[in-house]
């Protein structure tokens, strides 16, 4: 009897456990091999190398003006995002979350400086020493500028971002740079976008995963 016990004691923890262990699962981002699944918001110029690393830039041919954007079709609510990422010397880019307009005013005709993403949703700045911004790599733009010393400028650098309905917070390679509570009366929800905010933009991405936390 205490065998069984103990076997029923078991199971049904193993039971009560499984739910969290499926919300703890890790997705990728991207496939590695083409951009299914993500839609590209202005003339940005996004490919898939041959090893999996995802890459955004301008057509200088266009003379491009203001931001372009690709976002993913899907979205997601409170969530757990892991970014590698690099870019040019001088180099300025973000990661949107929550951003329901999907980049629409940040170009072309519409473009309206104050509906820009950063504006709708949230903008986690990637920068590498792009001069002109006070909002450094790690901050949560317009909110919480990030703490220094954690960039590794003209190398890749990491983000893991953790997006709850009462609090972002960023951690860039590991150490904690910025957090802010949010914003009343701006989204809970929407797709990762990826910016590149002027003509002479590049960004690289790898290893880009998430993981949804869902309700209890």
């Amino acid at each position: 009897m205490a065998t069984i016990s103990r076997a029923f004691c078991s199971g049904a923890i193993l039971g009560m456990l499984a739910p969290v262990m499926l919300e703890a699962q890790w997705t990728p981002l991207f496939n590695q091999k083409n951009l299914d699944g993500w839609e590209s918001a202005g003339d940005g110029v996004w490919s898939v190398t041959s090893d999996g690393v995802v890459v955004g830039q301008r057509d200088f041919a266009k003379q491009p003006e203001h931001q372009a954007w690709l976002y993913s079709k899907k979205e997601f609510e409170e969530f757990d995002l892991h970014v590698e990422w690099w870019t040019r010397f001088r180099g300025n880019s973000g990661v949107s979350i929550r951003d329901t307009s999907r980049g629409r005013y940040s170009f072309g005709k519409e473009y309206e400086r104050n509906k820009t993403p950063s504006h709708i949703g949230y903008e986690i700045q990637i920068s590498n020493g792009y001069e002109s911004d006070e909002y450094g790599s790690g901050s949560i733009y317009l909110f919480a500028k990030a703490k220094t010393g954690a960039l590794r400028m003209n190398d890749w650098n990491a983000f893991d971002i953790e997006s709850r309905k009462n609090r972002i917070s960023v951690r860039l390679n590991g150490q904690l740079v910025a957090e802010h509570p949010g914003e009343a009366g701006r989204p809970l929800k929407g797709p990762i976008g990826f910016q590149l905010h002027d003509r002479n933009s590049i960004i690289m991405l790898r290893n880009c995963r998430i993981r949804e936390i869902q309700p209890r």
